[in-house]
């Protein structure tokens, strides 16, 4: 998994505590097990996070800033409209979604993630929200869909699904299935009329 972080140091200490989370859970995870999967001091650690709480949060702003980018480059290549819906909603989720839900710790880690940075994923699904959105009107404007509301409201209606599909699966392979039947859905609905 790759991080969205500003320096190289942050972005080991990110990639560090995130095995650290994936393979014993947040609660049981110290900020030594962090330190020393990123191979420096605790104290060196504590310069650049006060506690795993804030690095818990560094984890899930890395995961936003990437989604983004990653879901406004999927729709914004060539082809079907329902290839660039499946591969902008595969994005939304990336390889975070794969690591959660593989982990024995998924959903502790989807706890920690609302009690921890519960106001920095609804940020976060508001950046992607508006992804969708800017996609939606661009592609309206140009003929290459139908829309009957608001872009920016459909664009919350592909958050709130895309949601609903990763509390609702089983296992990753569920999710990515319930994605790929979302994204065909949406290409039928959006399609443009003859």
């Amino acid at each position: 998994m790759t991080f969205s972080a500003p320096d190289s140091k942050t972005q080991t200490i990110l990639a560090a505590a995130w095995a650290g989370f994936s393979a014993y859970g947040f609660r049981k995870t110290s900020m030594d097990d962090i330190a020393r999967g990123a191979g420096m001091s605790r104290p060196a650690l504590y310069l650049h996070f006060k506690n795993k709480e804030a690095i818990f949060r560094g984890l899930v702003a890395s995961y936003y800033a990437e989604a983004a980018h990653e879901v406004a480059a999927a729709l914004a290549q060539e082809g079907a409209l329902s290839q660039r819906l499946a591969r902008a909603f595969a994005a939304h989720g990336g390889e975070t979604m794969e690591a959660m839900m593989s982990s024995a710790h998924g959903m502790e880690l989807f706890e920690a993630s609302m009690n921890v940075a519960g106001d920095m994923i609804e940020e976060g699904e508001a950046q992607l929200q508006a992804v969708y959105g800017r996609w939606l009107r661009a592609e309206s404007a140009r003929g290459q869909l139908q829309m009957t509301g608001e872009a920016d409201a459909l664009g919350g209606v592909f958050c709130a699904c895309l949601k609903g599909i990763k509390h609702t699966s089983k296992s990753y392979q569920s999710y990515r299935s319930g994605v790929a039947e979302f994204a065909a859905l949406c290409a039928r609905a959006l399609a443009p009329l003859p």
